[in-house]
């Protein structure tokens, strides 16, 4: 492809793959998003992959929020455990005090 050579300019920012394009056009393939560039010396339009960076900021927002709510999990399951170790800890305690 000629940016990778050459020097080029974006003509049309990276937007989502139609589903027409997403079969005619192999650059849509690995992320789903493309730009057409405009090539500097060899005046050729061509297309390149490029990332969306609102498609990136809700992932990155999906992934917070899954991380949160596994985490809250996590320490509701701590909290439980935690509080059955003390009972059992207290009930040791009482039977050796009746014991005595």
């Amino acid at each position: 492809p000629c940016w990778r050579v050459e020097d080029f300019v974006v003509a049309q920012e990276c937007t989502r793959c139609s589903s027409f394009q997403a079969k005619t056009i192999p650059e849509c393939s690995p992320t789903g998003f493309i730009e057409k560039i405009n090539c500097a010396t060899s005046k050729t339009d061509a297309f390149k992959s490029c990332r969306s960076a609102v498609m990136e900021a809700h992932v990155f927002w999906r992934f917070v929020g899954t991380m949160m709510c596994v985490a809250t999990v996590f320490a509701v399951l701590v909290v439980c455990r935690q509080r059955v170790l003390d009972r059992k800890a207290l009930e040791k305690v009482r039977k050796q005090i009746e014991s005595i």
